[in-house]
């Protein structure tokens, strides 16, 4: 796992503390405090699996002498039926961690199947799919990780990375030449700049102006065809907006660079895994 651990232990421990404010009353009232058990992970449904140590980390944190066999890690195929991780150590530390548990590794495979999804159905192409800023508060970097994790890459993970200019910042700014004139004199040489456009006149002002990274927002591949040979190389081309499962192919093949997509992290379908205990 190659996310941070201080942001895990927190966001773990903000989820543990929403979900046990005082005790669990099912649990603690119910099985005796030194009975052992043995849980294990289940895959319902084929995917790529994400979240495993992130998962494993909640019941450490609730229990350090919880001991674990991880079968299947992260970016790795499952098929319905597969035992992702086995668990062994007291029954009331695996019931009491089991939600959050589950909430998060569903979550994060979640993510990790649709961007493995979306990978294959570009592949062959050059184009590459990427995430966008459009996450849930405090759970970009696991997000992200989770994106990586299926085979897709990451966009700018926030304001700081690179200069992003969206319509707004345009109009704001007096057009696309001022923008990228007036950011050209105060962004570091390691800055790139972007620019959404919507059209192809404002794709040639963008080149003129010396723009990195061009965004396409909303055009059809037949547009995106006529996009990639007027830039002839001379930026990144980005495909961005309205592109769906059955449009996908058909913007790779226009010849772009990145295809991003938000769905990836604001309304995927959480991936199908249970927790059995005995």
């Amino acid at each position: 796992m190659t996310l941070n651990k201080i942001y895990v232990d927190n966001l773990i421990k903000t989820a543990l503390l929403e979900d046990i404010n005082y005790c669990d009353v099912t649990t603690d009232y119910l099985i005796p405090a030194d009975q052992q058990g043995e849980g294990r992970f289940v895959s319902k449904a084929d995917g790529v699996i994400c979240g495993v140590e992130v998962a494993i980390r909640v019941f450490q944190l609730l229990d350090e002498e919880i001991r674990f066999e991880i079968l299947k890690h992260d970016g790795e195929e499952v098929r319905k039926g597969d035992v992702i991780v086995t668990m062994s150590g007291r029954t009331v530390s695996l019931l009491k961690g089991e939600r959050t548990a589950l909430n998060l590794i569903q979550h994060m495979s979640g993510i990790a199947t649709a961007s493995h999804r979306y990978a294959k159905i570009v592949e062959g192409t050059r184009a590459s799919i990427a995430d966008t800023r459009k996450t849930l508060p405090g759970l970009r970097p696991l997000q992200k990780y989770a994106v990586m994790s299926g085979g897709a890459k990451n966009h700018r993970y926030n304001l700081s990375d690179a200069a992003m200019l969206k319509d707004n910042h345009i109009d704001a700014a007096g057009g696309i030449t001022n923008a990228i004139t007036k950011l050209r004199t105060k962004v570091g040489h390691m800055t790139k700049i972007e620019v959404e456009t919507r059209n192809l006149d404002e794709l040639r002002e963008a080149l003129a102006a010396g723009a990195d990274i061009i965004m396409l927002d909303n055009m059809s591949p037949e547009l995106m065809k006529e996009a990639v040979a007027i830039t002839d190389g001379r930026a990144v081309l980005e495909a961005s907006g309205g592109i769906t499962d059955e449009t996908l192919r058909a913007v790779a093949e226009s010849g772009v660079d990145i295809i991003s997509i938000g769905a990836l992290t604001h309304s995927v379908k959480a991936f199908d895994i249970s927790m059995y205990i005995k």
